[in-house]
């Protein structure tokens, strides 16, 4: 008897190692079998996004010296993730050629202000441009207007500063006939010439402030009187307005009304100033330069003083320098000896001025910025070439060239 359940015992055993056995075993085939079809899949599938990224590398808009390489693209989907970037890259330069043809610039801090147009443009909503002296909110304005509901109407600009005091009432509102010495016959402002369009107060921030409650109240009631009338005169119109003065600043000085501040500050564009838009500094100098009295080319030498000098003065003042060096060029050419000096001087990047008060961890990824996209000047763009440069991989500087969000695509071909 007890043989007998010693031997079902051993059977019930046996049996059950040879079910675990038998499971694993299928698992392991089953596995294999679904890993093979994945791989299958993956190959087949991804054929065609293998192809485009090989094709793309070997064109002269992406190509360097790794994409000769063999290699199983599959297993690298940086370089696929490399490639879709530059596309969509690409894609946004074109398009902001074709919606932003009198803008100059492709870098990322553009590509923003751009995309804030397009949002802006259809609605009827104030805009407040602000941003330091020549970083070109005039053509900003301007844009807002071409792309707006309104552009078959007039665009009315008044430079709040450029007008004495004593006259920008009139100017603005219109008056009657005598209403001041001087005034013989009855005069229509712009803001009611700009019925049914636009209205850009530029330098809003000096207008004085006996206007400004004035301004405020035709801004909220769509309505106002000429000087010396008594009839209202309404209009339909949109504001936009630009400074480059600290509007808070002004208030806490009791200089600006803080009420037409909010009216004004419905929806902001900050234009960033030219040392921190840098990669524009090249295609800006090529278009100053076509149009410039006499006609020449940057040397590399000479472009890259250029992107180290400061430009306090923004496009107005590296516009005025390429004017000058053109003058001073011979043969064609603009080297560093035709420079300003000051230009020159700003050479030096760590002792630059305007990094001085930046805290360490800035003024380190300001540097490798520049250090950056001096490499890249002087390759022309080829990324592999620049690494070499600055003693790094490839891999390396694509992360850093992501991380500072320099466009590439600007330093090809320019030598």
């Amino acid at each position: 008897m007890g043989i007998i359940i010693t031997y079902q015992l051993f059977s019930e055993s046996s049996l059950s190692t040879s079910s675990s056995i038998n499971i694993y075993t299928l698992a392991i085939i089953f596995g294999a079998i679904a890993f093979l079809a994945s791989y299958v899949m993956m190959r087949v599938f991804l054929k065609p996004l293998v192809d485009f990224v090989e094709k793309t590398q070997k064109m002269p808009i992406f190509s360097t010296e790794e994409a000769k390489k063999k290699s199983d693209i599959t297993d690298d989907y940086s370089r696929i993730n490399q490639v879709f970037e530059s596309v969509a890259n690409i894609l946004s330069n074109v398009e902001a050629r074709e919606l932003f043809p009198h803008i100059i610039g492709s870098s990322a801090a553009m590509r923003n202000i751009f995309t804030q147009i397009v949002k802006v443009a259809p609605t009827d909503s104030t805009v407040l441009i602000t941003g330091e002296s020549g970083t070109g909110k005039e053509l900003i304005a301007s844009s807002i207007f071409k792309h707006s509901l309104r552009k078959e109407k007039p665009f009315v600009t008044i430079n709040c500063v450029a007008i004495p005091e004593g006259l920008l009432e009139s100017e603005l509102f219109g008056h009657e006939k005598g209403s001041f010495t001087g005034a013989t016959a009855r005069k229509v402002g712009k803001f009611e010439i700009a019925d049914g369009g636009t209205v850009f107060l530029d330098e809003i921030g000096d207008m004085p402030m006996s206007i400004q409650a004035k301004v405020l109240r035709a801004l909220q009631e769509k309505e106002f009187e000429r000087v010396g009338g008594t009839r209202p005169i309404h209009v339909d119109i949109r504001v936009i307005a630009a400074t480059n003065k600290d509007l808070s600043q002004l208030i806490k000085e009791g200089r600006f009304r803080e009420d037409l501040y909010f009216r004004l500050n419905v929806f902001s564009i900050l234009l960033p100033p030219l040392r921190d838009r840098r990669e524009d500094i090249s295609i800006l100098s090529d278009h100053f330069l076509k149009n410039s009295p006499k006609q020449a080319k940057l040397s590399t030498a000479a472009l890259q003083v250029l992107i180290g000098h400061n430009w306090f003065g923004n496009i107005r003042e590296l516009k005025n320098v390429l004017e000058r060096a053109s003058i001073m060029s011979e043969d064609g050419i603009i080297d560093v000896c035709h420079l300003p000096e000051e230009v020159r001087q700003g050479v030096n990047v760590a002792g630059s001025s305007y990094k001085e008060n930046l805290p360490l961890d800035e003024r380190m990824n300001l540097m490798e910025k520049e250090m950056i996209i001096s490499a890249l000047k002087e390759t022309s763009g080829v990324q592999v070439k620049a690494a070499g440069i600055l003693g790094i991989n490839q891999r390396s500087l694509w992360h850093r060239i992501k991380k500072h969000e320099i466009d590439v695509d600007m330093f090809k071909n320019l030598q």
